[in-house]
C-alpha cells in the first residue's frame, strides 16, 4: 500500500485534441482531508483534466505531483497504485455480475488460479463498515437502484486502496434523499481521505466543498474558499454572466386534451407491473410535470408513450388516435418528440457524427434525401445552422456525437426534436448533469414550445425544475398517479409527502 496522499498538485497541464484545446495551462492543488469542487460549463475541460490525473489521457505539457514528488501515470493502474481512484459519471459496472464479482474484477491480489471471493468479501465487509457503505455483496448490479450502484462504485474504488477520490457528477442521477445521504457520507469520508468532485449543482458545492475552482474554456478562471461565495455568484463566475432562474409565468390553462392515458398497465424489465392502471390527461400548450422517486414507473411510462415498451392493457390516445403498441416509427410520424433519459444510449448514436445524429429521424425525407442518396451539402448547411441556433459547442459537425460533453449531446437531441415541430414532447430528466447555463437554455426552449401550443410531459426528480416550469404537477408512486396539483398548490413538502405514497388526509 502506498504512502498517504497529503497533497496532490497539478502544474501547467495542457492537453490538445484535433481542433480543441481541452486543458489550457491548468494548475490546481488539493491538500490532505480537503474537498475541492471543480465546476464549469459543459465542455469546460473538467473531465479531461481528471482523466489526465487518472492516466486515461497523457498531458501534452505540465506535471503532476504527489506529496511534492513528480509522477507520470501511463495508465489507470499507475494511478490506482499511487492511491488515486475515480468514480465516473457513467458507472463502470458489469450488470449481469454480482457486487462481489465486480469488486473482484479490479482487485488483482484476489486473482490466483481461481478468484478468491472469500478474500474479496472480507475486503468489502471491512470497507463497508469503515465508511458506512451498506451493499449486498451477492446482489446483481442490474437489480440495484442508481444510488445503490454508486455505493458499489465507491466500495470497489476503496477496496482497491484509494486514499484520494475523484467523483465525476456524483449526484447527477440520484434522488434528493440519496443526494443528502451522499453528502453526509462524503463529509465523513473526508476525515480519512481527500476528494475532488465535479458538479453542476451549486447548492451541493456549497454544502460539501472547502474550496472551489472554476474552469472556462479549458482554463482556471477562479479559485477560492467556497464559504465566501453564494451559488448565484459561483454561477456568474462559471458562465461569465448572470444566470436567471427560468420560470413559467403563463397563467393560461392550456387547450384541449392532446394525450390521454386510461387504466394503463405496463410491465417492467423484471416482469412486475411498473404502471398499474395509471390515468393521466395532458392538454395542448401545457407542461405537465411528473414528480416521483426514481423507479416508480417514469421510465416505463415514457417508453410506452413512444412505442418502445409494450402496453399490457389500457389505452394511450394522442389527439384522438390510439397509439398504444404502435411502432416508434408510426408515433414519430404522428408528431411526438422524445428526449430520453439515457442520452448516450437512446438519444444519439455515439459513433455517428453530429450532423448525422441531427437528421436521424428525417434521413429519408425529401429535405435531406433525393432518390435514396443523402444531400450532403444541404445536411451540412442545416447542421451548421443548428449548431449556431442551439449553441452546440464543437469544432465542427463531422466529429462523433459521443465525443461531446453531456450538455452538448443534450443540445443535439433538443435541436433535432424541436426543429421537427412536434405536437407533443416527452422530456425525461432534460437537465440531468448539465450546468446552469445549459439548463437555463433548455428551459427557455421548453417554455417557447409551450407558447406555441405544444403539450409537454416533463419527467424530473428536480422538484425546483418541476415547480418552476409546470402548469400542473402529477405525482407518481408505484405506477399510479397519486394526485394532480395546479402549480400554485404545490410546494416541496407537499410533493415530498405524495412522492412517499402517503395519503395527505392521514
Amino acid at each position: 500500500m502506498s504512502e498517504p496522499i497529503k497533497e496532490l498538485r497539478v502544474e501547467h497541464i495542457t492537453k490538445r485534441f484535433p481542433g480543441v484545446l481541452a486543458s489550457d495551462d491548468i494548475s490546481l492543488c488539493v491538500g490532505e482531508h480537503e474537498i475541492l469542487a471543480l465546476v464549469g460549463e459543459n465542455g469546460a475541460g473538467k473531465t479531461t483534466l481528471m482523466n489526465i490525473i487518472m492516466g486515461l489521457y497523457q498531458q501534452d505539457e505540465g506535471n503532476i505531483y504527489i506529496n511534492g514528488k513528480e509522477v507520470r501515470f501511463k495508465s489507470p493502474n499507475d494511478a490506482f497504485s499511487a492511491g488515486i481512484g475515480m468514480v465516473h459519471q457513467q458507472y463502470m459496472l458489469v450488470p449481469n455480475m454480482t457486487v462481489l464479482e465486480n469488486v473482484a474484477l479490479g482487485l488483482k491480489e484476489s486473482w490466483k488460479r481461481t478468484v478468491n471471493l472469500a478474500m474479496v468479501e472480507e475486503r468489502v465487509r471491512q470497507v463497508s463498515e469503515k465508511y458506512g457503505l451498506a451493499v449486498d455483496p451477492k446482489a446483481y448490479i442490474w437489480q440495484l437502484s442508481v444510488g445503490e450502484q454508486q455505493r458499489v462504485e465507491l466500495v470497489k474504488t476503496l477496496c482497491q486502496g484509494a486514499r484520494f477520490l475523484i467523483l465525476d457528477e456524483p449526484t447527477s442521477a440520484l434522488t434528493p434523499q440519496e443526494t443528502d445521504d451522499l453528502i453526509v457520507l462524503l463529509k465523513r469520508m473526508a476525515k480519512e481521505l481527500s476528494i475532488i468532485f465535479i458538479s453542476h449543482k451549486l447548492n451541493e458545492v456549497k454544502a460539501l466543498s472547502d474550496k472551489v475552482s472554476i474552469l472556462r474554456n479549458g482554463r482556471v478562471v477562479f479559485e477560492g474558499n467556497t464559504s465566501d461565495y453564494s451559488p448565484r455568484e459561483i454561477a456568474a463566475l462559471m458562465t461569465g454572466r448572470e444566470v436567471e432562474i427560468t420560470e413559467n409565468t403563463d397563467t393560461s390553462a392550456g387547450g384541449s386534451p392532446i394525450l390521454t392515458m386510461k387504466n394503463l398497465c405496463v410491465r417492467s424489465d423484471r416482469g412486475f407491473l411498473a404502471l398499474d392502471n395509471l390515468n393521466l390527461e395532458i392538454k395542448a400548450g401545457e407542461i405537465m410535470g411528473l414528480a416521483g422517486v426514481s423507479g416508480n414507473g417514469q421510465k416505463e411510462l415514457a417508453e410506452a408513450i413512444n412505442g418502445l415498451r409494450r402496453v399490457q392493457s389500457g389505452s394511450i390516445v394522442f389527439d384522438g388516435s390510439e397509439i398504444a403498441n404502435r411502432t416508434p416509427h408510426e408515433i414519430i410520424r404522428l408528431g411526438l418528440g422524445y428526449i430520453p433519459e439515457e442520452r448516450n444510449v437512446e438519444g444519439i448514436v455515439p459513433a455517428m457524427s453530429i450532423k448525422e445524429n441531427l437528421i436521424l429521424k428525417d434521413s429519408e425525407s425529401s429535405r435531406f434525401c433525393s432518390r435514396h442518396i443523402l444531400r450532403n451539402k444541404v445536411i451540412e448547411e442545416y447542421a451548421d445552422h443548428m449548431r449556431q441556433e442551439f449553441d452546440i459547442r464543437s469544432p465542427n459537425m463531422h466529429i462523433a456525437a459521443g465525443s461531446l460533453s453531456g450538455g452538448n449531446i443534450q443540445k443535439v437531441i433538443l435541436a433535432r426534436e424541436i426543429d421537427r415541430r412536434p405536437r407533443f414532447l416527452v422530456c425525461v430528466y432534460p437537465i440531468r448533469g448539465l450546468d446552469m447555463g445549459a439548463a437555463e437554455f433548455i428551459h427557455r426552449q421548453l417554455l417557447e414550445l409551450k407558447s406555441k401550443g405544444v403539450g409537454i410531459l416533463l419527467i424530473s426528480e428536480e422538484l425546483e425544475e418541476i415547480m418552476n416550469l409546470s402548469d400542473r404537477i402529477a405525482v407518481i408512486f408505484k405506477g399510479q398517479i397519486q394526485k394532480v396539483l395546479d402549480r400554485g398548490q404545490a410546494n416541496t413538502s407537499r410533493l415530498g409527502v405524495l412522492m412517499a405514497g402517503v395519503d395527505e388526509n392521514e
